[in-house]
């Protein structure tokens, strides 16, 4: 980790010059680069060799009061800038977060299931599941209370949902005709009581609605909102963490060709053998439905699923990860041909 300080200088005219150092806070540069094998069955799969690069700004400093702001910046795979985001912790008043689609809000709390890796649909393979997303993808802001009778309440609100990376004194003008507001309410609840017993426990719930334009979309119609739901629970008991969740995707889309909604399910467990080797299971599956098939009848539905088994170790600052990974109607679309199975490699070096 290198960490860099800045330093302020000021001028004075004439022959003589005076520089002062100022401390105005720190920073810090992180990254990591992943090298994967792939091997896809029923699948074309061409070089299975990839690499990822990660990069990593973050600064940080504090105010007189007390309170604490950092910045932190990724530049992800060749050194392209990704997301950036701005924190303030206000002690016991929470903090406060603005975010250019980073992922947080609902969408932070897509899968929650313990895992060695990645999630089940997230190693290697992509099944296509929809989940829920809120407001995270577009740039926004959040509001997290401070955790009292371990319940944490995060808020997030975005002006134009689909706008993200937006500059200082710019806007980003209407990003998509059909998208307005979006707002994201999760409830984080870790009840432990004060027992051991219970410290392991977490329960997640979480909802966003976000504003739509009445118009005539993918060949029907597009009602006034679109909205998520999940709820989701795990828990941790010595070496072994077990999670179950579910979710639901109103797309608002009406007597239409594209789905009305989707509904999903996962669950995982994993056993961290000791510090450094981990091992995991993880299932998720989903449900698109409401798919108009000539007029107002409804009956198409699809369905995808995928489980991963995983594997990691680590020592030092070098991981090895091993993926196996099956999906069945990947994309939501049905028929042996669209079944997959993947196996993947990873070997990540951090500095």
């Amino acid at each position: 980790m290198n960490k860099l300080t800045k330093v302020g200088c000021s001028a004075l005219c004439g022959s003589l010059a005076a520089i002062s150092a100022a401390n105005a806070g720190e920073l810090t540069v992180t990254g990591g680069v992943d090298m994967t094998w792939v091997s896809l069955g029923n699948a074309v799969t061409g070089n299975p060799l990839g690499m990822g690069s990660n990069i990593t700004f973050k600064g940080s400093g504090e105010l007189d009061n007390g309170w604490t702001y950092d910045l932190t910046v990724a530049n992800k795979n060749a050194n392209v800038y990704s997301a950036a985001k701005a924190d303030i912790t206000m002690g016991g008043l929470g903090s406060l977060q603005l975010n250019q689609g980073d992922g947080n809000g609902l969408g932070a709390y897509d899968d929650k299931m313990p895992t060695a890796w990645e999630e089940s649909w997230g190693a290697g393979l992509n099944p296509g599941i929809k989940l829920v997303g809120g407001v995270g993808s577009s740039m926004n802001i959040q509001y997290t209370t401070p955790k009292i009778l371990g319940i944490k309440i995060i808020g997030a609100y975005a002006q134009e949902v689909g706008a993200v990376d937006i500059a200082d004194k710019a806007s980003s003008g209407a990003v998509n005709n059909s998208e307005g507001k979006g707002y994201d309410l999760i409830v984080h609840i870790n009840p432990s009581l004060g027992t051991e017993v219970l410290s392991g426990l977490n329960l997640y719930a979480g909802g966003s609605v976000r504003e739509e334009t009445q118009g005539n979309y993918g060949g029907g119609d597009l009602s006034n909102t679109q909205a998520d739901l999940t709820g989701q629970i795990t828990y941790d008991i010595g070496p072994i963490s077990v999670g179950w969740g579910m979710s639901g995707v109103a797309t608002g889309y009406e007597r239409s060709t594209n789905a009305g909604y989707y509904k999903s399910h996962m669950y995982g467990v994993a056993f961290n053998v000791n510090d450094d080797l981990s091992i995991s299971y993880g299932y998720a599956d989903s449900r698109k439905e409401d798919i108009a098939n000539g007029g107002d009848i409804r009956e198409d539905t699809r369905y995808v699923e995928v489980d991963s088994w995983q594997i990691a170790y680590t020592i030092g600052g070098a991981s090895l990860r091993i993926a196996d990974v099956t999906a069945k109607n990947v994309g939501y679309a049905t028929g042996e041909a669209n079944d997959r199975d993947a196996t993947v490699i990873s070997v990540g070096l951090a500095f």
